[in-house]
């Protein structure tokens, strides 16, 4: 592998692709450095790495969100237009009808998702902007100040602050997608792997710190990171597995010439949602818990102790909280991997195409075999992806370490864009003849 990459940056091409990707992040790091006014940066990342919502959103925005930067948002809320679309395309008949019309199409559908991303960011920034103006940190300061519009002097600082964290995110979408076009690998998960990887070092130092000469306290880290790379194995085992459906194609004669008659698959994935489903959980389990925090400065003293209950039972270190962000991952599991199934639309096109499953009639008959083989593998795929999502709570329970080093949606990403980024790379090399590293 190493003598591949070697030789990667000895193709102008590659190097070049290589090096604007590198350059990007870079870019992406620096503009992560740059707090918007007002804010008070060490309450804030405190605050966030007790808030199991904000945890999420602070991967998505490449660790800046901690910050308060300019690009604080990160790319949150163009996945989120994306996951909007995905699922409005099969429901609103102009949008199926786009997606059936090839690029062009999916053209036009990628820029209703741009123009989707702008509101929804000016309200996720708006939220945010209000939530840190009613919390204190430890110092008792307010975590961002000069934010609000119930002040008349703060009303220009506030609009500003709006449309400069708004245009962060587009330019980070705008980044994303020349790094797919110039770069190496996806750019919108490039740049989030960029963020998880710069938050490493800062994670690896908190899990050595506080009794690190205790004999226990080594034994449950060195327990955690077998836990750790056991979860990589699977992970990698799990996105790649895939149940290979043959696919006959039939032979026809077109101009005296024969043309058909091969075989072919349908590789169904074991788990075709990816980490979609651990999003739509934990944001459905969160939601109490911001409803709380807002609720906890009432001045009404029994919202304040409904606000203190509802925490309390919804706190990710409960087992409660975890039986039902696994059960949710599994149903979220199943119904995004029918939308994405039912997109693709996989017997129509076979049909279409004059091709066939061995021993199963074209048409409905085939739909209804795909779903049935999909619903089985899928099951897998669901459970696995459920356990990883209460990974972090059973590996503190056992080792007694709390890391975010297991976090499930930051191990999925790594895991996923490494592999997606060697492939493309692999690629690159054997289009100009030379072997790559995956054997």
């Amino acid at each position: 592998m190493l003598q591949a990459v070697l030789t990667a940056f000895k193709i102008p091409d590659v190097r070049r692709r290589i090096l604007f990707t590198l350059g990007m992040l870079i870019l992406f790091r620096f503009l992560a450095a740059v707090p918007v006014p007002g804010v008070n940066r060490e309450g804030l990342r405190e605050f966030i790495q007790n808030n199991a919502l904000l945890g999420i959103l602070n991967i998505f925005s490449g660790s800046s969100l901690q910050n308060f930067s300019i690009v604080a948002l990160g790319v949150y809320p163009y996945i989120t237009a994306s996951i909007i679309m995905q699922l409005m395309t099969p429901i609103i008949p102009s949008l199926d009808e786009l997606s059936n019309e090839g690029q062009s199409g999916r053209n036009k559908i990628n820029q209703y998702t741009h123009w989707l991303t702008v509101p929804l960011a000016l309200l996720q920034a708006y939220g945010q902007g209000v939530l840190f103006s009613q919390q204190t940190g430890p110092d008792g300061r307010p975590l961002l100040t000069g934010f609000g519009f119930h002040n008349p002097e703060n009303v220009l600082p506030t609009i500003a602050t709006l449309i400069t964290m708004t245009a962060g995110t587009m330019l980070l979408v705008w980044m994303g997608e020349l790094i797919t076009e110039f770069g190496i690998g996806n750019g919108v998960s490039i740049i989030i792997f960029g963020g998880i990887v710069a938050s490493l070092p800062g994670a690896v130092s908190a899990l050595f710190q506080g009794g690190q000469t205790s004999a226990t306290n080594i034994i449950g880290i060195v327990m955690f990171v077998a836990i750790g790379l056991l979860t990589i194995v699977g992970i990698v085992l799990i996105n790649e597995g895939q149940r290979r459906i043959p696919v006959h194609h039939a032979k026809r004669v077109r101009s005296g010439r024969m043309y058909g008659g091969n075989t072919t698959f349908i590789p169904l994935k074991v788990n075709s949602a990816g980490m979609i489903p651990l999003i739509f959980a934990v944001s459905i389990l969160v939601f109490p818990g911001l409803i709380a925090q807002f609720l906890s400065t009432s001045s009404n003293e029994v919202l304040r102790n409904f606000a203190g209950e509802l925490s309390r039972f919804m706190s990710p270190n409960t087992i409660p909280y975890n039986i039902l962000y696994f059960l949710l991952v599994v149903a979220f599991t199943y119904f995004y991997t029918m939308v994405i199934f039912q997109q693709q639309k996989i017997s129509e096109n076979l049909q279409r195409q004059g091709a066939f499953i061995p021993g199963i009639r074209p048409g409905k008959n085939t739909q209804q075999y795909l779903m049935r083989t999909l619903n089985r593998i899928t099951l897998i795929g669901a459970l696995f992806l459920g356990f990883v999502a209460i990974l972090p709570y059973i590996a503190s329970t056992i080792t007694g370490v709390n890391s975010l080093l297991l976090g499930a949606t930051s191990l999925l990403i790594v895991v996923g864009v490494a592999i997606d980024t060697m492939r493309q790379l692999e690629a690159q090399l054997v289009m100009r003849n030379y072997e790559g590293f995956i054997k």
